[in-house]
């Protein structure tokens, strides 16, 4: 049985074309409003109207993406969703004026571009809240049959119960395989007489999430090929994670396969539009940020005596170490043993400047500097201290591979996980640096920075 949207990516692209549709309308709608009691003033409007409500769809939609309204992993609540729906309008109503600038030809006339903005927010507001209560269905999520029910299926039941984690998907019972330790709680069990495929095909499985040992699959492989062959997909558990969670398991992950998965694009094409992205930006923002800069630096001055920057080694791609500057935000004297410390909330070595910079993310803004010498870059895993660093790769497994791209300001971590300050959770936002280590690209770089937006306005992870 096929499903509609039974997985995030194609949910997305269904979104995006609807979200689409609907603003074109809004277009046509706000052009008849305005034009209601002046037909030959919506005749003239009418010309080559197609095109003009098509490209103000375009921009508000590429705005939305932006930021974050058509991501798969991304969990947003209401607030959150309303806060972006609003920068996204907001981000794309200026993006319009711009083009309808350099593009006079495009313009849509001041009352229709505002009518069909306010017609387009609630329109978008309304679809979402149908949208959401639509797929929230049990009936249109993929039917999950998990083959394996020992430590590596139960971390469906640890990390991935909540309904925001399985909103594409719903779970239909855990076959456990023989001389297998069972963790799974037994109501969730399928035990009956057949193979995977048999149990697959009476249940109406549309995937078997093989969730055990390799050498366990082993006797599985025969009926998973049977599976495979009537239409059913078979995928692994660090596939099918990364898929719905937007992280790479660390759980019992063979290195085998990092190596043999898809992804860690580390080509010259990839470093150069990355490096590019990162000098604009960087350059961008330090012009647009240098007298909100020299206001920080003379309160820091005002405040307590001593350096208004503050620079500390940390290390960088392939273990590089490098001086990054930030903004003074804690005594002089935090360190006065010389021994690292991880930061700790409402840590009383933070002055009071520096409780505010750090939670509006301006302490961050020096590190611009390190971005445009080709040290950081705007979008990556956060640049460690060397002897957390040292610690951390011989406590957590694959904790190096995360210096194989260039430390960022922000990241994909930093949105998906509060604050880290110790060992567990530095092993936790690795879970999320992985995954933008393997699967990092333009877009996802653009998405990312952009979606920060909501981290520093809410204060975010700031400690």
């Amino acid at each position: 049985m096929s499903r509609l949207g039974k997985s995030g990516p194609s949910k997305v692209f269904f979104l995006w074309f609807f979200e689409f549709a609907l603003l074109i309308g809004c277009v046509r709608l706000a052009g008849w409003l305005r034009f209601m009691h002046d037909a030959p003033g919506y005749l003239e409007f009418s010309d080559h109207l197609l095109w003009r409500a098509v490209l103000f769809a375009l921009v508000l939609c590429v705005s939305m993406t932006a930021f974050g309204l058509h991501h798969v992993y991304l969990r947003k609540n209401r607030f959150g969703f309303l806060l972006r729906e609003i920068y996204a309008f907001a981000f794309g109503g200026v993006a319009l004026l711009v083009m309808y600038y350099l593009f006079p030809l495009s313009y849509i006339g001041r009352g229709v571009l505002v009518s069909a903005l306010l017609l387009g927010f609630f329109g978008v507001m309304i679809l979402r809240l149908v949208w959401g209560a639509v797929f929230a269905s049990h009936t249109l999520k993929s039917r999950v049959l998990v083959l394996g029910a020992g430590e590596t299926a139960s971390f469906l039941e640890r990390r991935m119960r909540r309904s925001t984690d399985r909103r594409n998907f719903r779970v239909i019972g855990y076959v456990p395989s023989a001389g297998e330790e069972i963790k799974v709680e037994s109501n969730l069990l399928v035990r009956g007489e057949g193979n995977v495929d048999q149990v697959a095909q009476l249940l109406d499985a549309d995937e078997i999430l093989v969730a055990m040992d390799d050498k366990e699959r082993e006797a599985h492989m025969q009926p998973l090929l049977e599976a495979i062959g009537r239409g059913v997909r078979v995928c692994d558990l660090p596939t099918f994670v990364e898929r719905e969670a937007g992280m790479i398991t660390l759980t019992r992950l063979d290195p085998s396969w990092l190596v043999f998965s898809h992804g860690f694009d580390h080509s010259l094409p990839r470093r150069l539009n990355k490096r590019a992205f990162d000098f604009a930006f960087a350059s961008l923002i330090l012009v647009l940020a240098l007298p909100l800069m020299m206001l920080v630096a003379l309160a820091i001055r005002l405040e307590s005596k001593g350096p208004i920057f503050y620079k500390q080694i940390r290390v960088g791609i392939h273990g590089a170490k490098f001086w990054v500057i930030k903004f003074r935000s804690m005594r002089v004297d935090a360190e006065k043993d010389g021994v690292a410390q991880w930061a700790k909330r409402d840590d009383d070595r933070v002055t009071r400047v520096g409780r505010f910079i750090r939670m509006a993310r301006l302490d961050e803004l020096p590190q611009l500097i390190n971005v445009l010498r080709g040290e950081m870059s705007l979008v990556g895993p956060r640049p460690e201290r060397p002897q957390f660093v040292d610690s951390l790769n011989q406590q957590i497994r694959f904790y190096d591979m995360r210096h194989s791209v260039l430390p960022g300001l922000t990241g994909w971590a930093q949105l998906r996980y509060p604050y880290g300050a110790s060992v567990r959770d530095a092993e936790e936002k690795l879970r999320y640096d992985l995954f933008y280590v393997k699967n990092h690209t333009f877009f996802s770089d653009l998405s990312i920075l952009l979606q920060t937006v909501e981290v520093v306005l809410l204060g975010k992870g700031a400690r």
